[in-house]
């Protein structure tokens, strides 16, 4: 894979980004569903349901998210009750409601929804490359095109089916997640540890274009920045803000490599460990004390240094 420096690149170059950037929040739904309209896949950690067609997509994810599973009861010993959702467009409102098709998330009923088949909400992310510096064209080439040759982001939010597959985790064995960027961050971190330790090929793709969000984004531009902000404003920024809250999570996502690359996997299982035993809120300055000396300074440092020029 090339290199070069992302805060060289042209930030005008990559403005498209954000023609509605990611929501990755867990969506509530006011009713529980039979699936009668899909079709099971049995055998696996989950239980799985996918439309006609999606045999094959449904499988891959499911095997996937086995492995996610498998990997966290050895190292953490729980396991949570979920059911995958693989859904064509003709399926997807039945079961998503007015969430966009192509967004993976989690519902209050236990269950993981992503899109079986590409859309125009990955599409939209797939950058003009000859607007572009030829060293990010090339990367960008690189990480995100398919064996038919074309650009595709599908393999970035296929792996977001594993950060809501976080949520179920520290939802299920009740852990006190202290803030609502703690909540994302956990689920980033729960994703880049597993990856990182088990398939490494894919951090390419899970770690490029959370690096382009954040080079290319001019904070002033942004209605919300600080921690304290989101954890205000949290419903508000996810719901009205796509741009502002996608800057947040590709923030989390640089946090998360960096934690897992100074702390390895030790620093998720404190973390874990640390937010179940800990059910007494705490202000920021004990909460930051807590994360520095019970799980890991980089941890701590996402807190205290948010705002630092080197932490962006």
């Amino acid at each position: 894979m090339t290199h070069f420096s992302f805060q060289e690149a042209s930030k005008r170059s990559l403005k498209f980004l954000f023609p509605f950037l990611l929501i990755c929040i867990i969506h509530y739904t006011p009713y529980a569903q039979a699936y009668e309209d899909l079709k099971p896949l049995k055998g696996h950690q989950t239980q799985v349901y996918y439309s006609s067609g999606s045999e094959a997509k449904a499988n891959r994810m499911a095997k996937q998210l086995d492995r996610v599973i498998n990997f966290y009861k050895e190292n953490i010993h729980f396991t949570p009750s979920v059911t995958l959702l693989v859904l064509s467009p003709q399926d997807w409102n039945n079961y998503a409601g007015s969430m966009v098709y192509g967004m993976p998330h989690y519902t209050n009923d236990k269950t993981l929804i992503v899109a079986a088949e590409n859309n125009d909400f990955w599409k939209s992310f797939i950058p003009p490359l000859d607007q572009m510096p030829k060293e990010l064209a090339q990367v960008i080439t690189e990480t995100y095109t398919d064996k038919t040759g074309n650009l595709t982001m599908e393999p970035f939010f296929d792996l977001l089916a594993i950060h809501e597959l976080g949520h179920a985790y520290h939802i299920q064995d009740s852990l006190v997640m202290q803030r609502n960027w703690m909540g994302e961050l956990f689920v980033n971190i729960f994703l880049h540890s597993y990856i990182a330790e088990n398939e490494p090929d894919l951090l390419p793709a899970l770690t490029v274009f959370p690096k382009m969000v954040v080079s290319s984004t001019d904070k002033s531009t942004l209605k919300y920045t600080t921690l304290s902000d989101l954890d205000m404003y949290y419903a508000e920024i996810a719901q009205k803000y796509p741009r502002n809250y996608g800057w947040y999570q590709c923030r989390w996502h640089k946090a998360a490599a960096n934690i897992y690359d100074e702390g390895k996997l030790s620093a998720f299982k404190k973390l874990w460990l640390t937010l179940k035993t800990q059910e007494t809120k705490l202000d920021d300055v004990s909460f930051a004390a807590l994360l520095a000396q019970q799980v890991h300074s980089s941890v701590a440092n996402v807190l205290l240094k948010w705002d630092d020029a080197d932490q962006q």
